[in-house]
């Protein structure tokens, strides 16, 4: 069975980088490059990390018009990611074009309240409610615009799977029992995630900083 860890590469270190997913290429069951990394080696960098093996999930999040974002998506097809993010704020338009715009073997995943937000976080920017109501909300904007997923909280995940069954949940965040939080204030272990209806698990820190990648990502995946 395909572990359902990606590790997150949040790095502008080519090297670094490589030598990560070389430490844990054994125990992860896919590379999530973010916008640190896609900003410093574009396209050349994500074919280096393809030399892997490994599905890579290309987390830039985009947000622009539909017809920019459409434009963007149609950029990225010769990289082929398994899984692409796009901010589902950007509106059903822009999320219907993202999806029209994407190669038939990668995921369009809309992401929904970033897990560095709290309620009074979403306050400040003038969404009323609490996070959950906000995540059902462009969870079902998502699904209706033909989306394969959203990216949530572990606290989430388990409403938008009750009201999108066959849906596709990245939840990013994930902390180990007892690990630090960090910037994240929505985050639960990631037994707990899957538990909860996660399809895919982005664990960053607590593998990329240890010590020992490889020992800290097969840890994790044993408590799975």
């Amino acid at each position: 069975m395909t572990s359902p860890i990606y590790v997150a590469i949040d790095t502008p270190d080519l090297r670094r980088a490589q030598d990560l997913a070389q430490q844990v290429r054994h125990h992860v069951g896919g590379l999530k490059l973010g916008l640190e990394f896609f900003c410093a080696h574009g396209h050349h960098g994500v074919h280096e990390m393809m030399k892997f093996g490994l599905p890579i999930f290309l987390d830039l999040k985009l947000h622009d018009i539909p017809n920019t974002v459409a434009k963007a998506v149609q950029a990225l097809h010769v990289l082929e990611p398994a899984i692409l993010t796009v901010h589902a704020a950007g509106g059903r338009a822009m999320l219907e074009d993202a999806k029209a715009a994407a190669g038939v073997n990668t995921k369009v995943v809309a992401v929904t309240v970033l897990t560095s937000l709290d309620n009074g976080d979403l306050l400040d920017i003038g969404v009323g409610g609490q996070a959950k109501d906000q995540v059902a909300r462009l969870a079902d904007l998502a699904r209706s615009a033909g989306l394969d997923g959203i990216v949530c909280s572990g606290e989430e995940v388990a409403l938008a799977k009750q009201v999108w069954p066959d849906g596709y949940f990245v939840v990013p965040g994930v902390r180990p029992s007892g690990g630090a939080m960090g910037d994240q204030k929505r985050a639960v272990t990631p037994r707990e995630a899957l538990d909860r209806g996660a399809s895919i698990l982005v664990v960053g820190r607590p593998i990329s900083l240890a010590e020992k990648p490889d020992i800290a990502a097969r840890e994790i995946e044993a408590t799975l």
